[in-house]
């Protein structure tokens, strides 16, 4: 900010503290005046000078603090603009009649504040002669052992100031050779010794009290970190030969308990290292690094130990970044005395050193390396390889955990380099996962994963092979991997799946195919799987595969299409595999990147993408085929992947190609409507009521294709395509079709040549469109109104006609039952009031059933509201009421560009509807009334509250369509933004009832507020953040929207206190229960407008349940729900893939082998059905230990019902003999005890117990449980 504009802020001042220096400043500017001096910063500074030496004479003992503080003040604004050579030729003079205000013993925090401004501006104007005068004299030092002091302050906002202004002086040193500011040393060595006299006396007061730090002793060593901090900031990192006693008393600090003042050494380290990453003060580096490594902790010192390792961590960071390559020679050293911590027994300590390694790793390992790697830059690799394996020996047993997240980033760090280097390490962490007493095997799991990654499968499997078809002895298959594989395979080689993997699904699928059409085996189910695990593999091996022009050739391009015939359940891998090999190599054409950084993360060139898609380029002609073939016979609900493969292969087909494919397809399509045309009406009704699981028609499935078609087409096309729309919208029988049609116009505005055609085609578009709404179907009422926006966007500005006849369309969809369809209807008339605001003609005798007479008018956002409001004077309260709904919308829109007078006019025109007597037409008034009384201004309102308040007061009784509730709100927005007064003057005297409950009901409200914020409760910015989210638009909030602080219930007029229900007159009302809302979920607030609002009201306080954690839905690739395990991608997840049965996992524990486990424990477990003899199925019971099972026959407990029926034997429910009395008589109850005792029998019989193991049935069908007898 310029000095003048500073200087006027002071002499027009606001606050009462600054008329003092508005004073002091115009004493000044008068006596410039006087002595006919300008008003430069020169003469200022002359004149505050000369006003402080009078302000520093002491009166009676004391000094005018007052004044002296506006003096300075104004002497900080002006030393700055001052040229530099007159500060330093008044150096001393200047610190002289500063130095007062800076030793004085009373001076006020204000005053040292601008004091130290000063002295800031005028160090660092001095030169590099200044800075060689000693301290004893009046000099540039002196000063600054002044400002080190004040950095040392009590005072925070002094303190602050002061250690600002030390930075500010050491980043502009004088010209000079050497690297640090001449005053740097002093600075550094007074800031150490005040670090060092606060920890002396921190220790001593520890070892007297046996306390961590005492309280009153921590401010001062925190004070002096913050100077050393400031100063490490400022000089480079810090003075090179002050580094090493630093590292001491940092490493000092660090050991203290009192974790802020750990954070704040390590806040200091984190500055000298950033201090040091510039190319001018890194040769301070090594020095620093040289002193952390002497200053190395006892190996067992888990207080001193993790910071230690932590600034180690950091600083070789930073040394990575200066000297990359010096840095990796360095690293098998480094990594070898970190892993040595590797092997202490605190848990921290452990933690510690595994994250130094992986910042080793992650680092220190440059990409030169990987790409181009030297011998030096190899044997490097090897040392760090063997330090990597050496991790895995039983001396690191307890370590395991966190050498496993080592493991990850050395693979992650070296990549495909790790290939020779890791065969070790993935043996041994391979036979780990596999023993069945090993507990991490999700950790390993990782290490796995990042293996298969980087070395990729191909190198991976020759060192832990699946063993799986050539299984060898002594060698467990491990089909554990295969989702390993699934997740991980990625920029590797695509002839590795075919030679490895396509004869491993033969192989399991032939298996499947010998065991013939018998009933499904275990082992058979556990086949299919691995044949659907196998080819889940084929999307990663697509994902920039190295080799593809070489290993996608013809043959295999035959075996997927033979498979998407003849193999369903493989065609989302498939087609997601196909879809993959396209876009991954698009994705690198479009990425903005260098070529190295490319070549490092993928292995590929742009030129080797685009080689890539030109050779699938040559196969995508066939394999369009295939897919449309496939998508054609495959139901609707499982298309969705089809259609994005064919979105991808039809990106990079030829044009000659694409137009051959679009030719064959529009002949199907006409073939096939002809063919519909001719269908007798049974035939196409019986198609209207098929199932979900029939074909669709041929001529939908056609349809979706050529819209798919459509974004890739030539320009030549699109006089077909249009030729074929025009005549599918006029047919009525098949609304689907018609609304496929509808779909293909925004689908076509998304792509360059499509845009091109809407504008070239405009006119014929508008005749189809104006033509076909007679016969547009309701479910294609969305999609038409999407077409029409479409149109509208490309209309030039000659053919505006096209607005105003389609507005009664879109004015009258405002009011669709479908969500969707009056969104669409919103977003059209805003759109058209767009276009219309942009100006243009419109030609009247153009628009259908007009006067061919009528004039041409000129285009504006007035005259588009002229239009809607003639719906005003519509025949039907439908179109009325629609009419005001689409005004609401759009002055709510456009409020701000209209004249005032033009809004004043609707609002007047608006309001008059409140009195009709159709209460639709009054549900869209009240609407249209929030939203002036929200949107617009108070000068427009105010002038219509006397109409709007009667008029809305007037439907306060009544009831239906909430129209209660909805004018209570809207008074309480008035209310809220123009005052009760306002509103309750034009209040009639039968509405003035509402309005005083209203204003009680906000009291009250206001008063449970306070109460619960004394009590702690939610206060208002959390509830208000709570509430977000809750509708979809700005329009929609401000139609619906009621702040929860200000909403109060349906109360009846004339009531004082809340609502009051039939129950009050009873006992226990009277007891003072009030009415309570059960929350909703999310703390949502309950919408008291809704029409569920009274299941939400409870006369009883509702018990708070504990709530559900709520996660995601799943939808798979066609957008349907998934529920149950699945992943959300069709691939159901990891459960999917559980097959392996090396541990004994809990069934259904979420685990690898748990998934697999727990079906064959459905199938062979004690709790598995079965069948016993007679074809009797038998269940297990587990609520027993004894594992009591019982048979079911329905055939023999049909027999014995019979039977007893017969006989009359009564049927005994719940306690009760229905034979006509409670009780039964005493030959039944004989004839009770009889039966039991006969069952304590049998239950002691070994051939009953052999029979039903210990359950035996009686007649009627009970069943006995073998339990102790009770009596």
């Amino acid at each position: 900010m310029l000095l003048e504009e500073r200087l006027d802020k002071i002499r027009s001042p606001k606050l009462q503290n600054q008329k003092e220096t508005a004073i002091v400043l115009s004493a000044v500017e008068d006596t410039l005046k006087e002595q006919h001096h300008d008003q430069t910063p020169t003469g200022y500074l002359a004149a505050l000078l000369a006003l402080l030496s009078q302000a520093n004479i002491p009166k009676n003992g004391t000094i005018n603090n007052d004044l002296a503080s506006s003096v300075v003040y104004l002497l900080d604004l002006v030393i700055g603009h001052v040229p530099a050579a007159l500060l330093r030729a008044k150096l001393s003079q200047i610190l002289t009649s500063i130095a007062p205000s800076l030793t004085n013993e009373d001076a006020t925090a204000p005053l040292l504040r601008s004091s130290i401004g000063c002295l800031e501006s005028l160090l660092v104007a001095q030169d590099g002669t200044a800075w060689t005068l000693p301290q004893t004299q009046i000099s540039p030092r002196r000063a600054v052992a002044g400002l080190l002091a004040l950095a040392s302050d009590q005072r925070p906002k002094v303190r602050k100031r002061a250690q600002d202004a030390i930075t500010h002086i050491l980043q502009h040193p004088p010209p000079t050779p050497s690297l640090d500011h001449p005053v740097a040393d002093m600075c550094a060595e007074t800031a150490m010794r005040t670090l060092s006299d606060a920890l002396a006396v921190s220790n001593a007061s520890r070892r007297k009290s046996k306390e961590s730090l005492q309280e009153n002793n921590q401010p001062g060593l925190i004070h002096a970190l913050h100077l050393v901090k400031a100063i490490s900031a400022a000089s480079g990192g810090w003075p090179s030969r002050k580094i090493e006693p630093l590292c001491e008393v940092l490493m000092g600090v660090s050991r203290s308990n009192n974790e802020y003042l750990t954070m704040a050494a390590f806040e200091v380290f984190e500055v000298m290292f950033q201090g040091m990453a510039d190319q001018f003060s890194s040769s301070k580096l090594p020095r620093l690094m040289e002193a952390l490594s002497e200053l190395k902790p006892s190996q067992n010192d888990s207080q001193l130990l993790p910071p230690w390792i932590a600034v180690i961590s950091r600083g070789y960071d930073v040394s990575a970044q200066i000297d990359p390559e010096g840095t990796f020679h360095k690293l098998p050293e480094l990594f070898r005395k970190v892993s040595e911590f590797l092997s202490s027994a605190s848990h921290e300590i452990r933690v510690s050193a595994s994250e130094c390694l992986i910042s080793f790793l992650v680092n220190c390992v440059p990409d030169s390396v990987i790409a181009e790697p030297s011998i030096l830059d190899e044997k490097t690799l090897g040392k760090v390889a063997q330090s990597a394996q050496d991790l895995l020996n039983v001396r690191f047993q307890a370590a395991w955990m966190e050498v496993f997240n080592v493991e990850a980033a050395f693979f992650e760090a070296l990549r495909w380099r790790a290939v020779p280097l890791a065969r070790n390490i993935v043996t041994t962490v391979g036979e780990l996962r596999a023993s069945d007493s090993f507990n991490g095997k999700k950790e390993a799991d990782v290490v796995i994963g990042k293996a298969i990654q980087y070395m990729g499968p191909e190198a991976f499997l020759g060192i832990v092979p699946l063993n799986l078809v050539r299984s060898q002895k002594g060698q467990p298959g491990r089909a554990w991997l295969l989702p390993l594989l699934r997740d991980n395979v990625i920029n590797t080689n695509l002839a590795h799946f075919r030679s490895e993997f396509v004869p491993l699904s033969e192989a399991m699928y032939q298996r499947v195919i010998d065991h013939g059409e018998s009933e499904k085996t275990m082992e058979v189910k556990i086949f299919e799987t691995i044949v659907h695990q196998t080819w889940a593999l084929f999307p990663g091996y697509a994902n920039l595969p190295l080799d593809l022009v070489q290993a996608f050739d013809q043959e295999f391009a035959e075996l997927l299409s033979n498979l998407l015939y003849s193999q369903p359940q493989l065609r989302p891998d498939i087609c997601r595999g196909l879809q993959i090999l396209v876009e991954s190599n698009q994705e690198i054409l479009a990425v903005n990147a260098e070529e190295h950084e490319i070549l490092i993360w993928s292995r590929m060139t742009k030129s080797s993408a685009q080689s890539n898609l030109d050779h699938l380029a040559t196969f995508s002609g066939n394999l369009l085929a295939v897919l449309f073939n496939v998508y054609s016979q495959t139901l609707p609900q499982y298309r969705g992947y089809i259609l994005q493969c064919i979105n991808a292969y039809l990106s990079i087909t030829k044009e000659k190609e694409l137009l051959e494919t679009f030719t064959r397809v529009t002949e199907m399509l006409g073939n096939a409507l002809i063919e519909t045309a001719t269908q007798p009406q049974t035939t196409k009704q019986q198609a209207k009521q098929s199932s979900s699981n029939q074909m669709p028609p041929t001529t939908h499935t056609l349809m979706d294709l050529i819209i798919t078609l459509s974004i890739y087409l030539p320009l030549s096309t699109f006089a077909q395509l249009f030729t074929l729309t025009s005549r599918i919208l006029p047919l009525t029988d098949d609304p689907q079709l018609q609304k496929k049609a509808y779909k293909l116009l925004p689908r076509l505005a998304i792509s360059e040549n499509g845009a091109l055609a809407l504008g070239d085609r405009n006119k014929d578009l508008q005749s189809l469109l104006l033509s076909s709404a007679v016969t547009a179907s309701a479910p294609a009422r969305r999609d038409r109104l999407l077409s029409l926006a479409t149109t509208v966007n490309h209309l030039p500005k000659r053919d505006l006609h096209f607005i105003p006849a389609i507005l009664s369309e879109a004015v009258i969809a405002t009011k669709e039952a479908n969500e969707k369809a009056r969104s669409a209807a919103f977003d059209l008339l805003v759109l058209m009031g767009q276009k219309m605001g942009e100006g243009g003609t419109i030609q009247q005798s153009r628009i259908p059933h007009m006067d061919p007479a009528a004039p041409t008018v000129g285009a504006s956002l007035e005259e588009f509201f002229t239009m809607v409001s003639a719906g005003l004077v519509g025949e039907t309260p439908h179109m009325v009421s629609a009419s005001i709904t689409a005004l609401t919308r759009m002055l709510y829109e456009f409020h701000r560009q209209l004249p005032q007078n033009v809004v004043e006019d609707l609002v007047s025109t608006v309001s008059l509807f409140l009195t009709s007597n159709n209460r639709e037409i009054v549900r869209s008034c009240l609407g249209f009334t929030k939203v002036i009384v929200v949107s617009l201004s108070m000068e427009v309102v105010l002038p219509r509250l006397e109409a709007l308040v009667p008029g809305l007061l007037s439907w306060s009784k009544e009831h239906k369509s909430r129209f209660r509730a909805k004018v209570k709100h809207i008074i309480e927005r008035m209310i809220r933004r123009f005052g009760i007064q306002e509103v309750e003057k034009w209040c009639p005297e039968d509405g003035k009832k509402l309005v005083q409950n209203i204003k009680k009901t906000k009291e009250r409200k206001k008063r449970k507020k306070s109460e619960a914020a004394e009590d702690g409760g939610e206060d208002d910015e959390e509830k208000r953040i709570s509430r977000k989210g809750r509708f979809e638009s700005e329009y929609e909030e401000a139609i619906y929207d009621s702040d929860d602080d200000e909403d109060s219930d349906v109360a009846s007029e004339g009531d004082d206190g809340p609502p009051k229900s039939k129950m009050n007159n009873s006992k226990t009302a009277t007891t003072g229960r009030g009415t309570y809302i059960t929350e909703l979920p999310d703390d949502e607030p309950l919408d008291l407008l809704s029409a569920s609002a009274l299941s939400h009201i409870s006369t009883s306080k509702p018990v708070q349940l504990k709530a559900r954690p709520r996660t995601k839905a799943k939808v798979d690739l066609d957008g349907k729900l998934v529920f149950g395990n699945g992943d959300g991608k069709g691939n159901g997840g990891d459960d999917a893939d559980q097959m392996a049965v090396d541990r004994e996992e809990d069934p259904g524990d979420g685990t690898l082998e748990g998934g697999i486990n727990a079906y064959v424990e459905a199938i062979r477990g004690r709790d598995a059905v079965q069948r016993g003899r007679g074809g009797r199925l038998k269940f297990s019971n587990k609520r027993n230990r004894g594992g009591d099972e019982m048979e079911v026959g329905d055939e023999e407990a049909a027999g014995d019902r019979k039977q007893r029926n017969a006989k009359g034997t009564p049927v005994k429910a719940r306690g009760y003999e229905l034979n006509g009395s409670r009780r039964g008589t005493m030959a039944n109850r004989g004839r009770r005890d009889g039966v039991r005792n006969n069952l304590a029998k049998k239950r002691t019989d070994p051939k009953m117990q052999r029979r039903g193991l210990g359950v035996q049935k009686v007649k009627g069908g009970r069943v006995e449980k073998a339990t102790t007898s009770r009596r």
